[in-house]
């Protein structure tokens, strides 16, 4: 089985470096969140008002099982997935797990006009985001099997370096 899961917290890179690495490596890419979106016909805001952060993180483990099952892929997980633990089971042993971090600060400023991040519509974005890290940074770090930071912000560097890792020996 030959897949590579790009997990890590949102505003991090990963659908822009799954878009640039998938083709480099001849793989089909996929993104768990745009699966959901296309799937139901509503964004992901939607789904949150509708059915809450449950409804959509239950949508999130079926698609993550069906795509995972999937050989020769790149997947972008939403930056929740690893809260389930049948989603770091499915990622770790079905594929590499590449975890993507981010500083908040650059967090901030990647995610800041994005109006389709539920959990970022809050009066203090900064302090949701050191939330979330703290409480999925050890979950990232658990499946992973490659961690790199994104902070370069250049996705072609960051893809290339990817390849070069991935390529090695474990």
């Amino acid at each position: 089985m030959r897949n590579i899961f790009l997990v890590g917290p949102m505003g991090a890179g990963k659908t822009t470096i799954g878009r640039k690495l998938a083709p480099a490596l001849g793989l089909s890419f996929y993104d768990s969140d745009e699966a959901i979106i296309t799937r139901t016909g509503v964004d992901i805001a939607t789904i949150f008002d509708i059915e809450g952060e449950s409804g959509f993180r239950e949508r999130e483990s079926r698609i993550i099982d069906e795509l995972t099952q999937h050989d020769g892929i790149v997947l972008a997980t939403g930056g929740g997935a690893v809260l389930r633990a049948d989603n770091r089971e499915h990622l770790k042993a079905r594929g590499r797990v590449v975890y993507l971090t981010v500083p908040i600060e650059l967090q901030l400023k990647r995610t800041r006009r994005d109006s389709q991040r539920p959990l970022l519509q809050t009066a203090n974005p900064r302090e949701r985001l050191e939330s979330l890290q703290r409480e999925r940074e050890p979950l990232y770090r658990s499946i992973a099997d490659i961690v790199v930071d994104t902070a370069a912000n250049d996705s072609r560097r960051l893809a290339r370096e990817l390849i070069q890792r991935l390529s090695s020996p474990d």
